[in-house]
Protein backbone atom coordinates (compact mmCIF):
# COMPACT_ATOMS: atom_id res chain seq x y z
CA UNK A 1 0.00 0.00 0.00
CA UNK A 2 1.53 3.22 -0.84
CA UNK A 3 1.06 6.31 1.37
CA UNK A 4 0.04 9.61 0.78
CA UNK A 5 2.06 12.77 1.82
CA UNK A 6 -0.07 16.02 2.24
CA UNK A 7 1.24 19.37 2.16
CA UNK A 8 0.04 22.74 3.01
CA UNK A 9 2.13 24.11 0.10
CA UNK A 10 0.72 25.02 -3.11
CA UNK A 11 3.52 24.30 -6.04
CA UNK A 12 4.77 26.06 -7.77
CA UNK A 13 5.81 28.50 -5.12
CA UNK A 14 8.97 30.59 -3.96
CA UNK A 15 10.77 28.46 -1.02
CA UNK A 16 13.31 29.63 1.00
CA UNK A 17 16.06 27.36 2.07
CA UNK A 18 18.68 27.68 4.57
CA UNK A 19 21.85 26.26 4.57
CA UNK A 20 24.91 26.57 7.06
CA UNK A 21 28.32 25.31 6.95
CA UNK A 22 32.01 26.15 7.83
CA UNK A 23 32.92 29.36 6.42
CA UNK A 24 35.70 27.63 3.93
CA UNK A 25 36.46 28.17 0.45
CA UNK A 26 34.21 26.67 -2.07
CA UNK A 27 31.20 26.28 0.44
CA UNK A 28 29.07 28.90 -1.51
CA UNK A 29 29.66 27.28 -4.70
CA UNK A 30 29.82 23.77 -3.89
CA UNK A 31 25.99 24.86 -2.68
CA UNK A 32 25.41 26.48 -5.66
CA UNK A 33 26.08 23.31 -7.58
CA UNK A 34 23.48 20.86 -5.73
CA UNK A 35 20.48 23.77 -5.49
CA UNK A 36 20.81 23.95 -9.53
CA UNK A 37 21.16 20.22 -10.06
CA UNK A 38 17.30 20.02 -8.49
CA UNK A 39 16.18 24.31 -9.02
CA UNK A 40 17.84 24.15 -12.64
CA UNK A 41 16.43 28.07 -12.96
CA UNK A 42 17.68 29.04 -9.45
CA UNK A 43 19.72 32.54 -9.89
CA UNK A 44 22.81 31.87 -7.86
CA UNK A 45 23.53 35.59 -8.01
CA UNK A 46 20.19 36.12 -5.82
CA UNK A 47 21.88 33.94 -2.77
CA UNK A 48 21.95 35.42 0.41
CA UNK A 49 25.08 34.45 2.62
CA UNK A 50 25.58 35.90 6.14
CA UNK A 51 29.18 34.68 8.35
CA UNK A 52 28.57 33.71 12.07
CA UNK A 53 29.20 36.59 14.77
CA UNK A 54 32.82 34.76 14.66
CA UNK A 55 33.30 34.25 11.10
CA UNK A 56 33.76 30.60 11.45
CA UNK A 57 30.16 29.75 9.68
CA UNK A 58 28.46 30.82 6.60
CA UNK A 59 24.36 31.01 6.31
CA UNK A 60 23.07 31.47 2.93
CA UNK A 61 19.51 31.25 2.32
CA UNK A 62 18.59 29.98 -1.59
CA UNK A 63 15.06 30.95 -2.34
CA UNK A 64 14.13 28.51 -5.22
CA UNK A 65 10.92 28.48 -6.93
CA UNK A 66 9.50 24.72 -5.77
CA UNK A 67 7.55 22.56 -8.24
CA UNK A 68 6.85 19.77 -6.04
CA UNK A 69 7.22 18.48 -2.80
CA UNK A 70 9.59 15.68 -3.95
CA UNK A 71 11.79 17.90 -5.73
CA UNK A 72 12.01 19.59 -2.18
CA UNK A 73 12.54 16.45 -0.65
CA UNK A 74 15.10 15.66 -2.92
CA UNK A 75 17.13 18.90 -2.54
CA UNK A 76 17.34 18.53 1.09
CA UNK A 77 18.29 14.81 1.21
CA UNK A 78 21.55 16.33 -1.05
CA UNK A 79 22.04 19.19 0.97
CA UNK A 80 22.18 17.16 4.20
CA UNK A 81 24.50 14.73 2.56
CA UNK A 82 27.38 17.11 1.30
CA UNK A 83 30.10 16.93 3.48
CA UNK A 84 30.95 20.58 3.77
CA UNK A 85 27.08 21.49 5.06
CA UNK A 86 25.93 21.26 8.42
CA UNK A 87 22.22 22.08 9.05
CA UNK A 88 19.57 22.77 6.37
CA UNK A 89 16.39 24.24 7.26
Amino acid sequence: MTEQRTTLLEFPCEFPIKIMGARVDGFAQAVLEVVTVHAPDFDGTLMEMRPSAKGNYLSITCTVNATSQTQLDDLYRALTAHPLVKVVL
